[in-house]
C-alpha cells in the first residue's frame, strides 16, 4: 500500500511516501510564504524519485492541525483535490503519530473523502463595517 503523506502546518513543509509502514522517500523544505508555489512541484519530485505516479497511490495521509491557517488550507486543499481527482482514499490525522494513525486507518479501509482542517482556535475575523 503506497501512501503519500503531506504536512504543511508550519514554515517547513514535509512530504513522505510510505509503502505500508516503511518510509521510502521524504522531502522537507522551507516553504513558508512559497507553499502554494512549491507544493505541487515537490509532490511531483517525490513521486518521480520513486518512479511512481498518482495512480500508483493507494492512499493520502494529511496532517489536519492545529497549525498555520494558510499552510493547512493549502496542504489540505491539494490533498483533497488529489484524492478526488484520482479516486484515492484520504485520511486526516493529528498529533505526533499522525502518519501512523493515518496509515492504519487507510489499511483498515477508512476514507474521510474530504479532509477537514483543525486550526486550534476560532477564527479571528474582522467585524464588518456598519
Amino acid at each position: 500500500m503506497k501512501i503519500l503523506a503531506i504536512r504543511t502546518d508550519k514554515p517547513e513543509a514535509e512530504l513522505y511516501i510510505y509503502d505500508n509502514q516503511t518510509k521510502t522517500a521524504e522531502i522537507k523544505w522551507r516553504a513558508h510564504l512559497k507553499l502554494s508555489e512549491t507544493l505541487n512541484s515537490k509532490i511531483e519530485e517525490i513521486l518521480n524519485k520513486l518512479s511512481i505516479s498518482y495512480t500508483d497511490l493507494d492512499g493520502i495521509a494529511v496532517f489536519k492541525g492545529p497549525g498555520s491557517f494558510t499552510g493547512l488550507r493549502i496542504g489540505i486543499t491539494v490533498a483533497n483535490t488529489l484524492a478526488y481527482s484520482f479516486s484515492i482514499p484520504i485520511v486526516a490525522s493529528d498529533g505526533p503519530d499522525w502518519i501512523k494513525k493515518s496509515i492504519n486507518a487507510l489499511a483498515n479501509g477508512k476514507n474521510d473523502k474530504i479532509a477537514i482542517p483543525e486550526y486550534g482556535s476560532e477564527a479571528h475575523t474582522t467585524q464588518p463595517r456598519k
